[in-house]
């Protein structure tokens, strides 16, 4: 299964879409792919995880002409909303990146050019809908109009929900603009293809050859059988993209710079951290390469993209890991019912472990869709961390504590157990390896269970109270701290934070290599409570959460002219959106600059009785020490925020041109800290 040799591993995700948020969809694979990672980084291997944002084509630049910035700004933004998001899953990035990157430029257009050197890249006129009010070509999924095949109206421009029918937009009865509701019309333009069929033969060996799930290859073969066509790479203006070197006017379709996006991601940290990057990517490179993806975008990562590299004279993926579909109590996800749950919503409610642990203990090597149903996904987590893991702690700790001044046994009180706890680690490595992390968390539990009978049959609760036992309630609850630092150290991997804790209790790092050994005569710290349990009534709420997201994510912004243009107003909202802000007089007791923002203050304010951290970005008008003690108006119910610098638990009212001319609100004489604002 594994060499004992360290070996070089470059691994990523599937690329995020940069025009919307994370949501638990996404999250399933950003956390299979991290319990992988942090796996072969516990067994000592040269690892690294990149990922970035696919921040091109036509629906981002639509997006943001909605909002009223530039792509780039929007692309922006989004980024730092997906890094603070994965960031606060424990999803552990040495690199996340864009695909609007000067690295993904040079390796697109370098890629190209060695493609259409072998003569792989073919040109030639194809008949496409045109926008005449939007001045652009339509891609299918702006097309709307009447099914050629069963007359349904209002279908895709390339397939029909009704009969599930495949057709081109061309075919499509009355269609119209999606983007501007005009009727489109057909235009010739020139385009280019690249020839995947010219690489047939080696990507039917690469797909047999063990690079893929089983399933995958077989679904792959289908595309054989049918016989592969020339892929259309090109796009024309306008387009947020990459220009195709030598071809005004012509960009890189989004789907040929994403994947590439890794290599960019790669280099952008290669040259930061002085990484040699060929020892990853050169066509002889003798390190592994795998992609985590969904089962939705196989034939990109499994076709296009091998062909492309094998073209280029790169090196081809070792294996490309495909995972199913995310449902929610046994159904796609639905923003009216809540179950369409972002990440950041889920983290405003629940423990982001609890989801690591959950999804952990139902991932399978396979291409299953996995269910996220929401009563077995508290009690499961009560059951399996607080009832048999943490439990095991909690039972043995305050004994060694009170009793024996911290200090674990030197003694092994049972050595059939501890040996049996130890040696599984063998067989967990090998379910870890091969991505079966369900089996390992059952295999996890069904320890932690024989452990927990242990303890329960010993009573240390009784012994204790024979003046004669005490050594044998050190005996007892030592093993059973040992044997509960051993199941940590195999659910490190899935529970990041779970296992710091744990290595602050036990005054110990849990490595891989641990599992084989016990602490004899060794000092724990006093225990904590290290995990709470699941309560239905925050689920429920985040649901509710989820509902009110669906009606905020409803109002569009208008298109402006004039002097809004440039300052555009947010998106519309309701009158029972704007009474749910809870505005409040604080007294600001404390001003600090932050280090290293250009922007930002800290303060501490005082709401009358609880103090909040608050980052406002008032710096260019306010000195640290002009602030202190003054009155101002804050959000109070702002839902906290992690920034690089601290948790910002509100927000301060500001009002201002800016710059040097922006003015914190003062409540009128006579407000007191607290008092809320009508």
């Amino acid at each position: 299964m594994q060499s004992s040799n360290q070996r070089k591993i470059l691994v990523t995700c599937a690329l995020p879409y940069a025009n919307g948020s994370i949501h638990l969809g996404h999250l399933l694979e950003h956390i299979q792919t991290d319990i992988w990672v942090r796996f072969q980084r516990m067994r000592g291997h040269e690892t690294y995880f990149v990922c970035a944002d696919d921040a091109h084509g036509t629906p981002i630049m639509l997006k943001a002409q909605e909002l009223g910035v530039t792509p780039e700004q929007m692309i922006a933004g989004v980024r730092e909303e997906h890094m603070a998001d994965f960031s606060d899953f424990f999803i552990s990035f040495d690199n996340y990146h864009t695909t609007h990157s000067d690295e993904n430029r040079a390796f697109a257009s370098e890629i190209y050019n060695k493609l259409k050197e072998k003569g792989h890249i073919k040109t030639r006129t194809i008949s496409q809908l045109f926008d005449p009010e939007k001045g652009m070509f339509l891609p299918d999924r702006f097309v709307k109009g009447t099914c050629p095949k069963c007359k349904s109206e209002d279908e895709n421009g390339d397939s029909c929900d009704n009969c599930g029918a495949t057709y081109s937009p061309t075919e499509v009865i009355n269609p119209r603009s999606v983007i501007s509701g005009a009727t489109p019309v057909l235009r010739d333009s020139e385009h280019y293809f690249f020839d995947l069929p010219a690489f047939e033969q080696m990507l039917k060996d690469w797909t047999t050859g063990g690079s893929l799930q089983e399933e995958m290859a077989n679904k792959l073969n289908e595309w054989f059988e049918q016989g592969l066509q020339q892929w259309d790479i090109s796009r024309d203006a306008p387009y947020f993209g990459f220009e195709i070197p030598g071809a005004p006017g012509k960009f890189f379709y989004v789907w040929l710079d994403a994947p590439i996006g890794y290599m960019g991601a790669f280099k952008n940290l290669c040259d930061r951290e002085n990484i040699d990057f060929d020892t990853y990517w050169n066509e002889n490179s003798d390190a592994e390469l795998y992609h985590f993806i969904g089962k939705d975008i196989i034939y990109f990562h499994s076709l296009f993209w091998p062909a492309m590299l094998e073209g280029a004279n790169y090196r081809k993926p070792t294996s490309v890991y495909a995972h199913g579909f995310v449902t929610v109590n046994g159904a796609k996800m639905s923003k009216s019912k809540g179950t369409f749950i972002k990440g950041r919503t889920y983290l405003d409610h629940l423990n982001p472990e609890y989801l690591r642990y959950y999804y952990a203990a139902k991932l399978t090597n396979r291409i299953d869709d996995l269910d996220l149903n929401l009563e077995d996904f508290a009690q499961r987590v009560n059951s399996d961390l607080v009832g048999k893991v943490v439990n095991i702690a909690s039972r043995c700790a305050s004994f060694i504590s009170k009793r024996f001044d911290g200090m674990l046994s030197a003694n092994v009180e049972n050595q059939a157990l501890a040996d049996e706890v130890t040696a599984a680690g063998d067989k967990l490595a090998e379910l870890y390896e091969n991505r079966e992390f369900g089996k390992a968390m059952r295999e996890i539990m069904a320890l932690a269970d024989k452990v927990n009978e242990y303890i329960a049959i010993k009573e240390p609760w009784v012994l204790v109270k024979d003046e004669t036992k005490q050594q044998e309630v050190q005996d007892v609850c030592s093993l059973g701290i040992n044997l509960f630092r051993t199941l940590m150290i195999y659910l490190k991997p899935v529970l990041p934070k779970l296992a710091e804790s744990t290595e602050a209790f036990l005054n110990d790092e849990l490595v891989w290599q641990g599992h084989k050994t016990l602490l004899a005569n060794h000092k724990i710290n006093k225990f904590k409570a290290l995990m709470q349990r699941v309560e239905m009534d925050k689920i429920e709420a985040m649901v509710e959460a989820s509902k009110e997201s669906l009606a905020a994510d409803k109002a569009k912004a208008k298109p402006l002219t004039g002097p809004l243009a440039d300052d555009p107003i947010a998106p519309e909202i309701e009158f029972d959106d704007f009474a749910k802000i809870d505005l409040r007089v604080a007294k600001i007791v404390k001003a600090d600059h932050v280090e290293k923002a250009d922007k930002l203050l800290r303060l501490e304010l005082d709401l009358g009785g609880e103090t909040r951290q608050v980052f406002a970005g008032i710096k260019s008008a306010y000195q640290p020490e002009d602030l202190e003690g003054k009155l101002t108006v804050m959000v109070a119910n702002l839902a906290p925020r992690k920034m690089r610098f601290g948790m910002s638990e509100g927000m301060v009212l500001a009002a201002g041109p800016g710059g040097k001319d922006l003015w914190i609100l003062n409540p009128e004489e006579g407000a007191q800290p607290g008092m809320k604002v009508k």
